[in-house]
Order: C-alpha cells, then structure tokens, then sequence
C-alpha cells in the first residue's frame, strides 16, 4: 500500500501571490496572537542543555502556582518565556488520562518566537492541549555548552526531547509537529522507529525531505543565495564565530568567513562538526525521504508546490511512502507561510489543518 495524498489548495488571498511573498510575508507580517511560556532546562546525556518552554492549563507564565506575580527575568527578556519552571508547576498541568499534548520542532534558526510556533502553540493551548516548543542546541536565546550545534538529521536529539518530555507527562497522548529542519529531523526519527514510537500522531510542515535537492537548490538559485542563505548565515555565522572563541582550533574561522551558501556552511561546519564527510555525504543520509516508507505513525506531510526552499519535483510521492503517511500538497502556501484571509491576513489555516488531521487522520 501507499500514501493517501491531498491536493486541495491553501485558500491564499489574491493579493498575496507567489512563494517568495508568501513565505516573507508569513515570517513578518502575516497577524497572530502571541503567547508566553514556562521555560524547562534539561542536561543531555553528553553535558550540553536543552531548552523546553511550555503552555498548559493551569501553567502560567506570568505568575507563580500561589498565585502571585511572576518576577520578571533579564535573562529570558529577548525570549517568548517569561519565566524558568519551578517544581510545583508540574501538578498543576492535567492529570488524567485523556490529556492532548503537542511537541513542536522548530526550523533552521527557529525558536517559541516563530510566527509558526506561536500559531500552532496558541491555537492548541486554547483547545486545552498541554504544548511545549523544544529548542534545539543553541536556539533558545543561549548558547550552547559545546562546540557541536545542531543539525537536520539528529534523530536521536528527536528521540531524547521525546523520550524526556514523555516521562514528565507519562499519562498524555502525545503528538509531534516537526517544522522545516526539525520536520526531516522528526520524519527521520519516525522511519528509523518504525512501531517503536509512543506518539499518536505527528505531522512535518514544509520538510525539506531531500536535503541534496533542498540544499542545491537553496545554494545555486538566485534567491536562495541573495536571500534567503543571506538570511539564515547571518545567525548562524555569529554562533559560530563565537563558539570559535569558545573552542580555539575546532573550527576553520578562515573559510567559514568566506562561507556565502549553505552549502558553504555545511562543507566548513556542520559536516564535520557532527560526523560527515563534507555536505553531500550530510544531505544524502540526513535526508528522511528514503525512510518515509517505513513511518508507522500517523503522519502528516505538508508541502507547498511553491516552496521556494524545496524544489517541486522533489517533493515525496505517494509510491515514495508507507500507508501511516498521508500526504497534503496545496499548490499555495509558500515555506511555512500560508497565508489565509483578508488583509492584512493571518496563518490560522496551518494549526487548523494540524489539527483536522489529529482528528480525523485526513
């Protein structure tokens, strides 16, 4: 058997056409509501931290479990956490069985400050899901501890989140939402599982599922290098830079400091950073695309056919899948953008179908 596969459109507005504004759009101008959260760091198992920041009934982020004010803290200021997680906080979540809870994993450079992590986490904190948004290395407003960052293909930092956040809430249904690289990264982990995962459901938006394609495209492409490669380096050079400083000898600061593509990026520090040879040996085994036949979970896939990050024709077909996976490919909607609405629009159409298919597996 193969995947279903879903080809009804975003309902973009008019004004608002293309991939490219639809995408920019969405990042900085499409209207959401914000939300805070509670923060939780967590050691891994190598020495580093991890940060989780969560919403949930009877979780606030602007006071205390007696009731008192929050105290504001400097350190969180450029954070959408309002404050670190204390004991108590824990029995004043849901303690029954029915329990709805979602883990969300941002993209490249991402964080609980994205417009799609604020979109999803609002909208199903208002249905009374427990949410937490996980950080990966060195996103949540912190660097981290080690000269290793994070990466497309690190399943088993998935399977840590996971398997940690589920012994804090042993008793919830659980559901993941992967988004852009931390949506290849959840598929990945999904495939290499197979009918050893624990969540429910879990859905991947705008996965670059083919990373050699994703990661070609975004390097050769006049946009891809003018724009958007131009966008994320920005970052993630500084991160890097610093952790040079951190960690003399360990990184090649000559050639990261004429680094102008991902490409670029990944050959010079992401690749040998985290145990490959150069980018195209990191994109060929990072990608999730060659597992998605083996995902038992009930998975969403959602891709935009005008993602400008991820070539059309290398989107997964249905023969490329299992029958766990269900495929929704609207022509309309960018890479994380879609857009819906009137102007000045809103992206209230992503955690509404996020949630159809929790629903409803469709």
């Amino acid at each position: 058997m193969t995947a279903k596969i879903d080809l009804s459109d975003c309902p973009s507005p008019f004004w608002l056409p293309g991939g490219h504004l639809q995408t920019i759009y969405g990042a900085y101008l499409a209207h959401h509501q914000r939300i805070h959260f509670v923060r939780q760091r967590i050691e891994t198992p190598d020495g580093d931290f991890l940060d989780l920041d969560w919403t949930g009934p009877g979780l606030f982020a602007d006071r205390l479990t007696d009731g008192s004010t929050a105290p504001k803290d400097s350190h969180l200021s450029k954070t959408a956490a309002r404050r670190w997680a204390q004991p108590q906080d824990w029995n004043h979540l849901p303690q029954h069985a029915h329990t709805q809870a979602l883990v969300i994993f941002h993209g490249l450079e991402g964080s609980s400050n994205s417009h799609y992590a604020q979109s999803i986490a609002q909208y199903f904190r208002a249905r009374g899901w427990v949410v937490v948004v996980a950080h990966f290395r060195g996103c949540s407003g912190f660097p981290n501890r080690m000269a290793r960052s994070y990466y497309s293909g690190d399943s088993d930092e998935i399977k840590f989140i996971l398997d940690t956040i589920k012994s804090q809430l042993s008793y919830a249904s659980w559901h993941a939402v992967g988004v852009s690289l931390g949506g290849n990264a959840l598929l990945k982990y999904l495939g290499e599982q197979g009918s050893n995962c624990f969540l429910e459901a879990a859905a991947a938006v705008s996965a670059p599922s083919d990373l050699v394609s994703c990661g070609n495209h975004l390097s050769e492409s006049f946009a891809g290098r003018r724009i958007y490669c131009s966008h994320f380096l920005k970052s993630m050079r500084h991160k890097i830079f610093e952790k040079s400083k951190r960690f003399p000898g360990m990184i090649d600061i000559v050639r990261l400091a004429q680094v102008r593509t991902l490409r670029d990026f990944d050959d010079v520090y992401t690749a040998p950073m985290h145990g490959y040879q150069h980018a195209l040996d990191y994109w060929t085994q990072a990608s999730s695309k060659p597992l998605l036949a083996q995902i038992s979970t009930p998975t969403l896939v959602l891709n935009a056919k005008n993602d400008p990050f991820i070539p059309r024709d290398s989107l997964p077909q249905p023969q490329d899948c299992g029958p766990n996976v269900f495929l929704h490919q609207p022509e309309n909607g960018g890479h994380v953008g879609f857009i819906s609405g009137a102007f000045p629009g809103h992206i209230h159409w992503l955690p509404l179908r996020l949630a159809r298919f929790f629903d409803t597996r469709s």
